[in-house]
């Protein structure tokens, strides 16, 4: 092909981007070290000199050396290619979804970095954006003019998704999991703000956003090499396809809920954080955090750490380090809210560490004055040991957490919440100096305190975003864990009278309610035949539901959540009646002291 003939290749392209505008090539990366620095230069030479480019590897949390494979990649071409690593592996959406936040082009290719879909038809997919005023052109194994290498078992999977898909959602196109996909900015930026799924099935929740909205979808023939490989059909995979697959038809056609969330206005100047942390002392966990706070991408924050005693902590940030003596955590956080420098006092527990764009995904809610404060999910960090993740799974569990279960696990946004723990909020600091901080009379329950007093004036509200995400390391089954139940049961029980605001709630009593009926139920069953039914019936459902709800591929894993559950729910009712019929809490009058529990080490 002659040189004159490759440009007229790229006269829609051009046409697309006009004077100004360039295409951020998105590559999402999981274990691609052999070939994701060849597949970058594929790419890299297709473009060069043809159209004004960024090329934007994302490392999904690999645990080979993807990372320094971009990395060595990058260092050849630094003008256009920016890479982007993500430090725990949540799912190629939230992959790209951090690309699309460090890229600037008017124009969006998401492409998969394994290049099973040839980058030579970028240029047809600019073609078919032009003739048909589409804002968004998705690859389609199902085009007539497409060239294929697909296994008959993946084609028959597509072929179920498909009808599934479009019984459900009605979208009109006929294929929504082919990585390839080009975007005008503004409709990747309308459905990026919108969605929540952050695996497989972002596909069919992005373009189902963007054309709720009116989008113009349109779709352009791809050549694919599949070859041999296994891919990503597994049985876990499937379930949760079908489970978010699911979820977006409930949002798209039950809740409406994509045009109803809430999208925060942007600042002028992205105003200063001080993240505060209470800790004993240094430690692995601690390192951890701060390693990931050095990663980032909200630019304008400083670092508070409150140890117990003065220590030497390195780290590439602006960092203060005061020590405090050994005080409760709302005594250190009330320290840290005096020496802070920012507009926004962010709290972070120094045995949770966040995702790169935990910041901004927050700070962006405080440009509406009627927000106080803003929280997000703590997570389960996937190196946790089994035993952790039990615990984690356990907090997660619906039978457990209930409505509050987002506090574990990324849910959808919510423009208000009244209760909210401190591993994980952010709080205007005139607010904070105004109410007088933490309460210091309580430890734990001093963070549901300050959330009462934010609320109670009926004038601030507490927003909620799933995408601002902390790993918090989980306390392990059994007897670490339930400790931790019990303390926190006892003290919602006590401030279920002395708090009823954020306090006394169903939900919460439910466990005690439970335990109660357990009790009191073994000597009806010999008043009559009839009740001893109705009791054992109660507890077959019980056993059945908190099974169900437990259910893990790990048949191990399956067992001890299910175990933990329901030991769960007897030490919480317990110690919920505990604390409603006492007259005040042991932290009320004892000298604080750190708990006795040893933090694991990393």
């Amino acid at each position: 092909m002659t040189k004159k003939s490759k440009r007229g290749l790229w006269r829609s392209a051009k046409t697309c981007l006009g004077k100004k505008g360039h295409l951020s090539v998105i590559m999402p990366a999981f274990g691609l070290e052999d070939v994701i620095e060849s597949n970058i230069e594929q790419v890299y030479s297709l473009l060069n000199g043809n159209i004004a480019f960024e090329i934007l590897p994302v490392d999904d949390g690999s645990g080979d050396k993807t990372a320094d494979s971009i990395s060595r990649v990058a260092a050849k071409h630094p003008r256009v290619i920016h890479p982007v690593y993500v430090k725990t592996n949540r799912g190629k959406g939230n992959a790209l979804k951090q690309g699309f936040a460090a890229s600037t082009g008017s124009h969006i290719l998401l492409l998969d970095a394994d290049l099973d879909l040839s980058p030579e038809r970028i240029s047809t997919f600019f073609d078919v954006m032009l003739q048909e005023k589409a804002a968004i052109v998705i690859g389609s194994k199902r085009h007539p003019q497409s060239t294929i290498n697909y296994p008959w078992h993946r084609r028959l999977a597509s072929a179920v998704y498909y009808s599934l898909v479009y019984l459900l959602i009605g979208l009109p196109v006929s294929d929504t999991q082919t990585g390839m996909k080009l975007f005008r900015r503004e409709a990747l930026q309308w459905s990026f703000d919108r969605m929540l799924v952050k695996a497989f099935a972002f596909d069919l929740e992005v373009l189902s956003i963007a054309h709720s909205k009116g989008f113009k979808v349109a779709e352009a023939p791809i050549l694919m090499q599949f070859g041999n490989k296994v891919g990503c059909l597994t049985w876990k995979n499937i379930k949760q396809v079908m489970v978010d697959t699911l979820a977006i038809f409930y949002r798209t056609r039950i809740l409406k809920y994509y045009q109803s969330v809430e999208v925060p206005p942007e600042f002028k100047k992205p105003p200063l954080i001080s993240v505060v942390i209470a800790c004993p002392a240094p430690s692995a966990y601690l390192t951890e955090c701060l390693n990931a706070l050095e990663l980032q991408s909200y630019p304008n924050f400083e670092v508070i750490v409150l140890p117990d005693e003065s220590a030497e902590i390195s780290a590439a940030l602006n960092l203060q380090v005061i020590p405090t003596g050994k005080t409760r955590p709302a005594e250190k956080r009330n320290a840290g809210i005096a020496a802070a420098r920012g507009e926004i006092v962010a709290f972070l527990d120094d045995d949770a560490y966040p995702e790169r764009n935990w910041l901004k995904h927050a700070v962006k809610y405080f440009a509406n004055p009627d927000v106080g404060g803003v929280g997000g999910p703590g997570e389960t960090p996937p190196n946790d040991s089994f035993m952790a993740h039990a615990g984690g799974r356990v907090y997660a569990n619906l039978l457990v957490s209930g409505n509050f279960r987002y506090r574990y696990v990324g849910d959808r946004v919510r423009s208000h919440v009244d209760d909210y723990p401190s591993c994980n909020l952010f709080v205007r600091t005139s607010l904070l100096r105004q109410i007088g901080g933490y309460r210091t009379d309580f430890w734990p329950g001093e963070d549901t305190i300050l959330c009462s007093d934010i609320v109670s004036s009926g004038k601030l509200r507490i927003a909620y975003d799933p995408w601002a995400v902390v790993y918090h390391h989980r306390r392990p089954l059994f007897l670490p864990h339930l400790r931790q139940i019990g303390r926190y049961a006892l003290h919602r029980g006590y401030f279920a009278k002395r708090f009823p605001a954020t306090s006394l709630k169903l939900s919460y009593l439910i466990p005690s309610i439970f335990l109660i009926g357990l009790i009191v139920g073994i000597p009806l069953c010999f008043v009559h035949p009839v009740l001893k039914v109705l009791y054992l019936s109660t507890i077959a459902i019980y056993l059945l539901a908190t099974l169900i709800s437990s259910a893990s591929v790990r048949p191990a894993m399956w067992m001890v959540t299910w175990l933990g559950v329901m030991a769960t729910h007897l030490v919480y009712g317990a110690r919920y009646l505990t604390g409603i019929l006492a007259r005040r809490m042991p932290c009320e009058t004892a000298q604080f002291d750190h708990p006795s529990e040893k933090r694991e080490k990393l």
